[in-house]
């Protein structure tokens, strides 16, 4: 059974989260969540957490910033809370919005992350809608605007994509993307809400691949086993 570590901020009401908890209890994900850290007091998702009686940490950032320490630092710190308490196999960023450095990612390779764009498999490389049009990544951009920036493109999809972590922000190995057909009348919160269910089904699958070692990253590659 895998040990994983979900990573929250207050900027969403935590159904990433929720959905892993679910899948897990259902026993869809061979894994069971370990700890929940938030960057911030005020994180909806440490209620969830709390409901489930999973342990939670809280992990500023500001005290970083106020002293004048490095991002480096921070995600150092961070990696060492994890490793020493809670050693998780996986590590999900299920909302959190800080930069997290290669001290990081180094000691917790397989870190993923759901992000609202649509990332190439390689630098330079394109993505493209299922109606053909080339596709944006909207790298270093929240979900709001993500989103707003997909209805104003006026094309004819939104898009995410979850991914493996890696030093460079909004970027890494991509284990899948999913697609939503944008309506006339969509707003950002009703072309995310629908968008948002395909996440978490991407979520969980993904998951639930990797509890069971049916999908693997080696050498900054995702490989699926038959």
């Amino acid at each position: 059974m895998k040990k994983i570590a979900c990573l929250i901020s207050n900027k969403g009401t935590g159904t990433n989260l929720q959905a892993i908890v679910d899948a897990c209890k259902a026993g869809k994900i061979k894994g069971k969540i370990v700890v929940v850290v938030s960057n911030s007091t005020n994180a909806f998702g440490l209620e969830r957490a709390q409901k489930e009686n999973i342990p939670t940490e809280i992990f500023p950032w500001k005290p970083y910033k106020d002293s004048g320490k490095s991002r480096a630092a921070y995600s150092k710190d961070l990696a060492g809370l994890l490793a020493k308490k809670y050693n998780p196999d996986i590590v999900v960023l299920a909302g959190w919005i800080l930069i997290l450095t290669q001290e990081f990612v180094k000691k917790f390779p397989l870190t993923i992350n759901l992000h609202p764009g649509l990332i190439p498999d390689k630098k330079g490389g394109v993505v493209y809608f299922p109606d053909g049009l080339a596709a944006f990544s909207n790298e270093g951009i929240h979900t709001d605007n993500a989103i707003k920036q997909f209805l104003e493109s006026g094309c004819s999809y939104a898009g995410s994509t979850l991914h493996v972590v890696t030093e460079n922000v909004d970027w890494g190995p991509v284990i899948e993307r999913t697609f939503e057909k944008i309506q006339p009348n969509d707003t950002v919160e009703s072309l995310y809400s629908r968008l948002k269910k395909k996440e978490h089904q991407m979520l969980v699958k993904s998951l639930a691949l990797l509890s069971e070692e049916k999908l693997i990253i080696k050498g900054g590659k995702v490989i699926f086993s038959k």
